[in-house]
């Protein structure tokens, strides 16, 4: 019993080594005058939106995507080759608070209201998690996220995210790529939850978000990386959830990434040296992580813990995994799956449990040690 503890505890480190990145952390100081557009490409056309958001829309064969060396001669993939018969396409409903109207062609790419976003220097990263780990073959994650809006410290450079993620690689190297929400005020300027993505190059243990390096080719002129979700989830109220899924075209071998059901955009396969056929683990949850992340631990989730329950802690419901030799998501096998938090005095990860109505679902959350500034 304790040889299978040893094993589970070591499994579970070698992912939070992932995550954590140590000294390998940087944020690129951008230091960006939200009043000025961004002169390295040709604008098409600038959108405000309500919140005060701004956006110019990009031609999508301009995007920083290309700035990568990997990717100089890429040719965009407009859509995948194949929608697996798991995938449920549909469009933006009008209303829809967070879409953008780029015109068709374009992509819209969010001015940045950070101080200091992403980078300048590095750092010891601390991070904190608790969620449901699968130990497996993956081509693919699907789930269906609650969105809160934690509390961070607008000055502690530190974020939580509520995220899908998979990856593939040993301790020392490993590639990961992930979507989902997460309240990240050095690079936004603000404390709101946002749509974000991530990725991590094992083999130059490089961390992006989002446009902050090259590499995702996004092609929804719809939707905008980095767009506010609204609104969050209430306490004892309305919940807000999202649909994240990531599965790898069979014929061009990229990683596409849907938000609410909307293709929009991938990872060529050619980023990677480890992610570039499969992953080998999954993970649903929280990730708090950042300069203080361990030592002064903000908010997880909806800021209570898993015991709380629905309406008052933060879940992952529809947990799957894709298949593509079936082309289909399917649940995972229990037996390879497993609930963890790194602290639970701090994150706690409960009420595990498979229904037909919510599919394979876990409760997650904390107040970590967040003091009200």
């Amino acid at each position: 019993m304790k040889g299978m503890q040893a094993i589970s505890a070591t499994i579970f480190m070698s992912f939070l080594v992932l995550v954590t990145r140590g000294k390998d952390v940087q944020y690129r100081r951008q230091q960006e005058d939200n009043t000025q557009i961004l002169t390295y490409h040709r604008v098409n056309k600038t959108i405000v939106m309500k919140d005060g958001d701004v956006y110019d829309c990009i031609d999508v064969n301009e995007q920083p995507a290309f700035r990568h060396p990997l990717l100089k001669d890429h040719k965009v993939q407009m859509q995948p080759n194949h929608f697996p018969i798991w995938m449920d396409i549909q469009t933006l409903p009008s209303d829809e608070p967070s879409i953008i109207e780029c015109p068709t062609g374009t992509i819209p790419i969010l001015r940045t209201n950070g101080s200091g976003t992403i980078a300048a220097h590095s750092y010891d990263g601390q991070l904190e998690s608790a969620g449901l780990i699968y130990q497996g073959d993956v081509d693919g994650v699907r789930g269906v996220l609650n969105v809160w809006e934690p509390k961070v410290n607008k000055y502690s450079k530190d974020s939580s995210a509520m995220c899908v993620e998979m990856k593939s690689g040993g301790e020392q190297h490993t590639d990961r790529i992930g979507a989902g929400v997460r309240v990240f005020p050095t690079l936004s300027g603000d404390t709101f939850v946002r749509f974000h993505i991530s990725w991590y190059d094992g083999l130059y243990k490089k961390s992006c978000i989002d446009f902050n390096c090259p590499g995702f080719v996004q092609v929804s002129h719809k939707v905008g990386l980095g767009a506010r979700v609204r609104p969050p989830s209430v306490y004892h109220g309305k919940q807000t959830v999202i649909h994240i899924q990531i599965f790898k075209d069979p014929v061009s071998k990229n990683w596409w990434l849907t938000y609410e059901h909307v293709a929009i955009g991938y990872w060529p396969s050619a980023l990677f040296e480890f992610l570039r056929n499969k992953g080998d683990a999954a993970f649903w949850g929280g990730i708090v992580e950042g300069p203080t992340a361990s030592s002064n631990s903000l908010q997880m989730g909806s800021g209570h813990f898993a015991s709380e329950g629905y309406g008052r802690a933060a879940f992952v419901k529809n947990i799957q995994i894709a298949n593509n030799e079936k082309g289909y998501f399917d649940t995972p096998d229990k037996s390879q799956v497993r609930p963890e938090s790194s602290d639970k005095s701090k994150y706690t990860v409960e009420r595990f449990e498979y229904s037909k109505y919510v599919g394979m679902r876990i409760f997650y959350g904390g107040l970590g040690s967040y003091k009200a500034y």
